[in-house]
């Protein structure tokens, strides 16, 4: 005779379970203590990883570099320049490119919001269901049953939800808010690169018409000289030497006017595309107007700066923090999964007896998945995992150096060109006077053409030198700025002019995330603004 085992109890079942889940929580990888510390979360605690920077900038002593005050967020307003300015906002409205990158955002947003939903019950649904039944007589097992036909009718509303006890679904919410915030500042990217853009091109236009400008001026200059030898060699005082050379320099001159006719054009096309328009003819919209002229004194804050300021350092370190909280995803899957499964319903033969008392039916099916057997492929998995996230933060700390040298190189580019474009303007000014004079002496018949030859195309030379070196020194300016990555605030004014309030966007657990502070993406991509109210209390902190 077989003696019957007694069953366990209940506190004995939930005892015996406790010990389990403790003993498979020591096989991970996170001490309980820090395990604590995160929140009842797995994985690394994230921490912004070290940048090298400098303290200061080369050219600190540079007196035309000023790092002790904040750099100027519209920076292109120091050209004073109104037709730039127009040209930016309307960039800043009308760019596809800028635009694009806006609907990744919204998307990142959408990615985000269904991240958050999968904190709640991951599957749910409604069903309802109605079925005519008419068992076979022939089948063996329904032969002698005499079962007449039956209809069922049946509602009801099923779910399952996997419990967050190890912080997998908060880690993935994690990574999805920091890829979210990785896609703003992918944006903030995008508005710095137009607007420098629209401003080099600008350039390009305004340099490429003061030198068909000045062409023309020394060209005028040179038909004269051309008509002064031709009347000299008229009256037997000159030979036809001096006519020859005095067409031959003519012709030089006017053959380089198609040429910046053509650099005019192309920075006119470019422009346009970039005010999301087709190509079109600019003249007359963007007017008459010198080259713009550069500020003596910049304003450029310290090296440090550009961790704060520059979307794709910024974009850089978010992406390494979305990577850091997959690292916790993965680690997570080494720990069961606990899952509730559930059913709750109403089953009747008619439809009027559907809502009767008798009709209920629903169950409770609590489930556990532990993928003990994989445990070589997910401990693979976190390496993957973590070897991903040293990969990015060595791209971080690339993208860091990267940004350090584009700065200096902009800081020396504008020094220099404002340098070369002082020293240049002396030679024009004693080229310019050098022709006067030379003009004067072979009137009188003092001089011979050849040194007027010589003179007048070294004015043009230095001319053209000039208005590179002016066009220079306002490029030298734009990409320090673009360098340091000045101009996204443009939205954020639009913003406050407009009287529109943005919420900052979630921010991520650890201390490396302070700089996010204030940080606010564009108008409207705020995804916390669609949750609802009693849910906000889990939004990231």
């Amino acid at each position: 005779m077989a003696i019957p085992m007694p069953r366990p109890s209940q506190s004995c079942r939930t005892l015996c379970l406790l010990v389990v889940v403790c003993g498979l929580a020591a096989t991970g990888c996170t001490p309980w203590g820090q395990y604590w510390r995160n929140h009842l979360k797995v994985g690394p605690t994230y921490m912004r990883p070290f940048a090298p920077v400098e303290p200061e900038w080369i050219d600190a002593d540079e007196p035309q570099v000023r790092s002790e005050l904040i750099v100027e967020s519209q920076w292109w307003r120091q050209f004073n320049d109104p037709v730039l300015d127009g040209l930016i906002l309307q960039a800043y409205d009308q760019n596809l490119t800028l635009r694009d990158a806006g609907f990744r955002v919204l998307a990142a947003r959408a990615s985000y919001n269904i991240t958050v939903g999968g904190f709640l019950p991951q599957s749910q649904s409604a069903v309802a269901e109605y079925a005519r039944w008419q068992l076979s007589n022939n089948v063996g097992a329904f032969e002698n049953l005499s079962i007449p036909p039956f209809s069922l009718w049946q509602t009801g509303f099923n779910l399952s939800w996997e419990l967050d006890l190890w912080g997998k679904l908060r880690r993935k919410i994690e990574s999805a808010g920091a890829k979210y915030q990785a896609t703003v500042e992918e944006y903030d990217g995008v508005l710095v690169t137009l607007i420098a853009d629209v401003a080099d091109r600008y350039i390009d236009y305004r340099v490429a018409s003061k030198q068909i400008a000045d062409l023309n001026r020394l060209a005028a200059i040179q038909r004269d000289a051309l008509a002064v030898a031709t009347d000299r060699h008229a009256g037997g005082v000159t030979s036809e030497l001096d006519i020859s050379q005095a067409q031959l320099n003519l012709a030089k001159t006017e053959a380089l006017i198609p040429v910046y006719e053509r650099h005019a054009r192309l920075a006119t096309n470019a422009l346009c595309v970039l005010l999301g328009s087709p190509p079109q003819d600019l003249v007359q919209h963007l007017g008459e107007g010198e080259i713009p002229e550069a500020p003596v004194e910049l304003v450029v804050g310290i090296p440090a700066d550009l961790l704060r300021r520059r979307p794709d350092v910024r974009q850089a370190e978010r992406i390494l923090a979305a990577q850091s909280a997959q690292i916790g995803v993965a680690e997570a899957e080494l720990y069961p999964a606990f899952s509730i499964n559930g059913y709750l319903g109403v089953y009747a033969n008619e439809l009027g007896q559907l809502y009767e008392s008798d009709s209920l039916y629903g169950f409770v099916a609590p489930f556990v998945d532990w993928k003990i057997l994989n445990y070589g492929r997910l401990v693979n998995n976190i390496r993957q995992q973590d070897a991903k996230f040293q990969s990015l933060a060595a791209a971080y700390q690339e993208t860091v150096l990267r940004a350090g040298r584009e700065a200096e190189d902009g800081m020396i580019t504008f020094i220099k060109a404002r340098e070369a474009a002082d020293i240049q303007q002396q030679a024009v000014d004693a080229a310019s006077r050098s022709a006067e004079l030379v003009e004067i002496q072979y009137k009188e018949g003092a001089s011979d053409f050849n040194r007027v030859f010589v003179v007048q195309q070294t004015q043009v030379t230095e001319s053209i030198r000039l208005n590179d070196n002016v066009g220079g020194v306002a490029k030298g300016m734009t990409q320090i700025y673009r360098s340091l990555g000045g101009g996204w605030q443009l939205r954020l004014d639009e913003l406050a002019a407009n009287g529109d309030c943005c919420k900052p966007p979630p921010r991520v657990n650890g201390g490396a995330c302070d700089t996010y502070i204030g940080k606010q993406p564009p108008a409207g991509f705020d995804p916390l603004c669609l949750w609802p109210e009693w849910l906000r209390g889990w939004k990231l902190r």
